[in-house]
């Protein structure tokens, strides 16, 4: 079917009610399409709304419009956090990796996609941009694919393209694109960046998250040699070390030279760095996240945060208690990967005290706390105070390490607990 040009109200009258629709990752939210499709509340029931990590306004999520959308997201992210928390929302934790897995084996069929791409090149492709993550399988195999046409949208190398001629209506916009709010490295995330930056060899294949922690870890390998990227989600952070030579992806065995991402999220820097760069390649995470992908590279470090971590090595990552936070995301893939690498490391870093004065490092996680990463899983722990190994360690020698790096006032009562619970220990 060719393509047509429509508003966004005309483009989402194809919505029925009783469909699934899908909604585009990251920066790319199609926040046109989206309110659009909110306002047609009155004429929908029931339409079952799907996306991971979104930016902007999720007007559907209101309670006003309870009967006509509900809603699983597989991340909990900032704008959807407080429904997901009061039960307006649903959450579905599951490996990154495994979402195209649901779309092209049909267990979780797609009717509507809604999209933000680049204007077509001279051949008629567009571009899905800043954001193929789990949305490429998604189009894929949706019925109906809408897609705002956005000149800000970044031309990006990959297998995030689609022809013209598969997207059902096009809406023209000229929106910039969601960026990250860069806040200045503060001196505990400089503290606990340089404790990861030391555990990164020359030639390692790096993946990391986004935010204060990694941004302060990349700033620590100026001096590093031969640096790769394959990764999950990228920023800012990358920029600089490209720039200087550091990252250069010379010992990477797949996709050599090249930096690899299921998404990008940050400020225009990165989306201007990403455009038609061919350098950068934005793939499906069925492939970036897939551990027999990852453990290919030699070295891979993978950087990963948590917000709650026991004196065994259990990872709180998705929740606090019982109230959902984000998601299981990528941590596992990589996790898993890193570990399978040869020479990888997997590290989870994490302030030893929340802004609250609250432990991170706890003798038993919270009640109702969910793991995300087993104990079985886990290589190092960092926090500002140091860098816990606990690979192969047994209990009381884990028990023994974490409590080096929980904060200092914390020490004398984790030690009173691990005694306590000695029994286990023996």
């Amino acid at each position: 079917m060719n393509s047509t040009m429509k508003t966004a109200n005309e483009a989402v009258k194809i919505i029925k009610s009783g469909n699934r629709v899908f909604i585009h990752t990251a920066a790319a939210s199609p926040k046109h399409l989206i309110q659009a499709m909110t306002d047609r509340y009155e004429e929908l029931k029931d339409v079952e709304i799907i996306s991971a990590h979104t930016e902007g306004e999720v007007p559907y999520a209101a309670d006003v419009y309870k009967d006509s959308f509900t809603i699983n997201c597989f991340f909990v992210g900032h704008n959807i956090r407080s429904h997901v928390q009061r039960g307006r929302a649903n959450y579905i934790p599951i490996f990154l990796s495994e979402i195209p897995m649901l779309f092209r084996s049909g267990k979780m069929p797609i009717d509507v996609a809604l999209i933000t791409v680049s204007p077509p090149n001279e051949k008629g492709f567009c571009s899905l941009g800043c954001s193929v993550d789990i949305s490429n399988a998604a189009i894929d195999t949706a019925k109906y694919v809408i897609a705002q046409v956005n000149p800000n949208m970044p031309f990006v190398h990959g297998n995030g393209i689609i022809h013209i001629s598969k997207i059902h209506a096009c809406v023209p916009v000229k929106d910039p694109l969601y960026e990250r709010a860069i806040k200045p490295i503060s001196e505990l995330e400089k503290k606990i960046g340089k404790n990861i930056a030391s555990l990164v060899e020359d030639g390692a294949t790096l993946q990391m998250g986004i935010g204060g922690i990694p941004d302060a870890a990349l700033s620590y390998l100026n001096h590093h040699k031969n640096i790769g990227i394959h990764t999950e989600m990228c920023s800012d952070g990358i920029i600089d070390l490209v720039e200087k030579g550091v990252i250069n992806g010379s010992n990477k065995v797949t996709e050599p030279g090249k930096i690899v991402s299921g998404f990008a999220y940050g400020t225009k820097r990165i989306y201007d760095f990403i455009d038609n760069n061919p350098l950068v390649n934005m793939m499906d995470v069925g492939y970036v996240n897939d551990t027999r992908t990852i453990r290919k590279n030699p070295k891979v470090t993978a950087i990963n945060s948590a917000i709650e971590i026991d004196l065994y090595g259990q990872v709180c990552a998705d929740s606090i208690g019982t109230l959902h936070y984000s998601g299981v995301g990528g941590q596992m893939d990589f996790i898993r990967g890193a570990t399978l690498s040869k020479g990888g490391k997997a590290i989870l870093a994490l302030p030893s005290r929340t802004q609250k004065g609250i432990p991170r490092i706890v003798s038993v996680l919270k009640s109702g706390a969910s793991v995300v990463t087993t104990r079985a899983h886990v290589q190092y722990i960092v926090t500002e105070y140091g860098i816990a190994s606990i690979y192969a360690k047994n209990l009381k020698q884990r028990a023994q390490e974490m409590m080096k790096i929980a904060h200092p006032e914390d020490r004398e009562l984790l030690s009173k607990q691990i005694y306590e619970n000695s029994r286990i220990l023996v």
